[in-house]
């Protein structure tokens, strides 16, 4: 029965849509509709040559081996390609690099076809040892501690979990084998981040990947401006000849202000821009602009310092959570482009918790906790860009926390960064609580809760450890979809709900402003945007 039941699990990944990634199929009243006429990318053709999007921050680096964040991975996407992919719309895995693989009966070997003949955009081989070499640099002994998201991908040895070995049978097919079977494996191997295949010739020899990626994606990599700008060109001789990315250029330029962003929309100097808040939503539309406006699969949390500080005692984060009203906080700051957290994971992918019950808003018994252990002052941290998952940035979201916190009788200084440094400073400052967030990158649910239980503090800031819940992930690492699994994620989410090491906050829509001269763009439920197939009329 195994064996069945992961064979057609695998199958029916790619049953769902026989288009790749990179299609454009069918559009819904969210999506940009369809370009017109010629698909050259030509200015001959009626279409313009360059395309701006304008995010709030600088990538934090270009190789997704040493990055875990969304404004990295937007771009990376671009440059880069994965074994596997997502469908344009969903997070049904298609083929990519390769086709989708065959599984051994014990679901513990992998073996990946790869498409002959690609090529890197340094006309190097983008081949199976290629393949092998971007995920062995990430496994154990060489993975290095600027990896966040290696162990979160490909397990570790400690866990009993992820791949225990590669190998490149021949250019095109690479044999993956796990220590132990893995239901959201397939998936992983679509991720924007740790899986995308980057050309060996770019980081080894002390070539810096970092900051001059080199892929096999449909945009080369131009030019990247610090606090400016990075610029993509088109790949002419792109391996996926359906599929040639139609915009000549893609500029992603970088401007922290929401407002700002805003005016250079609606005056032209950019095309889409996202990051928005609903703040600047009547803006955008009363200027003759698109909204793109979808539920995002995203949570926006406040982490709980588990290990030391004002909160390590699970009554100090009660109280806490009893002094926020979550459900007016949300409604106050972010409208209807914003729902109340009630889950770890956003309602419509995880329907069976909808019996789990948050700690609910009480000041007084919040005031009396408080007094009894003598807390009366704490420290959190805070970023200032928007995020997909905060779209007004964590300024506003830690003083509308530091009000109530200031009601039930504690003072909570606010130390606030830019994104790229805030994201050090989780890691290296001492703090009692942090705002934090995430973003879902392959649509299961071990995405989303495996997060507390990972050793990593760039995935779990507020360093929770529970070996029951770290027990309970590696069951639903090993379980197939249904009932079963479904049941032992339910299980995870009472214990975030009973011990309380995040305060969930919101589940924000995926929110983007274009020009009505922009066709096929969609905004991924992962956070990125694939511009290949993106186009704009002259």
């Amino acid at each position: 029965m195994a064996d069945i039941s992961r064979r057609r699990f695998v199958q029916a990944m790619g049953a769902v849509s026989a288009t790749s990634v990179f299609a454009l199929a069918g559009c819904n009243s969210q999506r940009a509709s369809e370009a017109d006429g010629d698909e050259g990318g030509s200015s001959e053709s009626g279409i313009a040559d360059t395309i701006t999007f304008a995010q709030g921050a600088d990538p934090r680096g270009l190789d997704p081996a040493y990055v875990d964040d969304g404004e990295s991975a937007k771009i990376m996407c671009n440059i880069y390609d994965t074994l596997l992919a997502y469908d344009t719309e969903t997070c049904d895995v298609v083929p990519g690099l390769a086709d989708l693989p065959e599984v051994s009966d014990d679901g513990l070997t992998y073996t990946f076809k790869l498409h002959e003949g690609v090529k890197f955009h340094d006309g190097t081989d983008c081949n199976a040892e290629a393949v092998k070499k971007n995920i062995e640099r990430q496994l154990e002994p060489n993975r290095t501690e600027d990896m966040p998201y290696a162990s979160f991908v490909f397990g570790s040895e400690a866990s009993g979990s992820g791949v225990a070995s590669v190998e490149a049978v021949d250019d095109t097919t690479l044999v993956i084998t796990l220590r132990a079977a893995s239901t959201p494996f397939i998936k992983n191997m679509a991720m924007a981040l740790a899986a995308p295949v980057v050309a060996p010739s770019a980081y080894e020899n002390g070539a810096n990947s970092i900051e001059n990626p080199i892929g096999s994606g449909p945009y080369k990599f131009v030019s990247w401006n610090k606090g400016e700008n990075v610029v993509l060109e088109a790949n002419e001789d792109y391996w996926n000849a359906d599929h040639m990315p139609q915009t000549k250029n893609v500029i992603f330029r970088f401007i922290a202000e929401n407002s700002s962003r805003v005016t250079a929309l609606t005056n032209g100097e950019v095309d889409i821009i996202d990051g928005i808040d609903a703040s600047v939503v009547p803006t955008i539309t009363d200027a003759g602009y698109e909204l793109f406006d979808e539920d995002g699969m995203n949570i926006n949390y406040m982490a709980f310092r588990n290990d030391s500080g004002a909160f390590t005692d699970v009554e100090a984060r009660r109280a806490f959570c009893q002094a926020v009203n979550v459900e007016e906080m949300v409604q106050s700051l972010y409208g209807e482009y914003a729902g109340v957290a009630t889950s770890v994971m956003p309602l419509w992918m995880a329907p069976y918790d909808e019996d789990i019950q948050q700690t609910a808003y009480d000041p007084e018994a919040a005031k009396q906790t408080f007094a009894d252990l003598g807390i009366t002052s704490c420290t959190m941290l805070a970023y200032t860009n928007p995020r997909p998952y905060n779209s007004i940035g964590g300024q506003a979201l830690a003083e509308a926390i530091q009000g109530y916190l200031r009601e039930v009788g504690v003072e909570m200084e606010i130390v606030s960064y830019d994104w790229t440094t805030y994201q050090t400073k989780v890691e290296t400052d001492a703090f009692d609580c942090c705002l934090y967030g995430w973003v879902g990158d392959n649509g299961d649910p071990d995405n989303f809760m495996n997060l507390l239980a990972d050793e990593n503090v760039s995935m779990n800031v507020g360093r929770y450890r529970s070996e029951e819940y770290n027990a309970l992930i590696q069951q639903g690492l090993a379980t197939e979809e249904g009932d079963a699994r479904n049941d032992i994620y339910k299980q995870c989410e009472q214990m975030v709900a009973d011990e309380m090491p995040w305060m969930v906050i919101s589940h924000s829509k995926n929110l983007a402003g274009y020009s009505p001269k922009v066709q096929g763009f969609f905004y991924h439920p992962t956070g990125v945007v694939h511009m290949e197939g993106v186009t704009k009329t002259a």
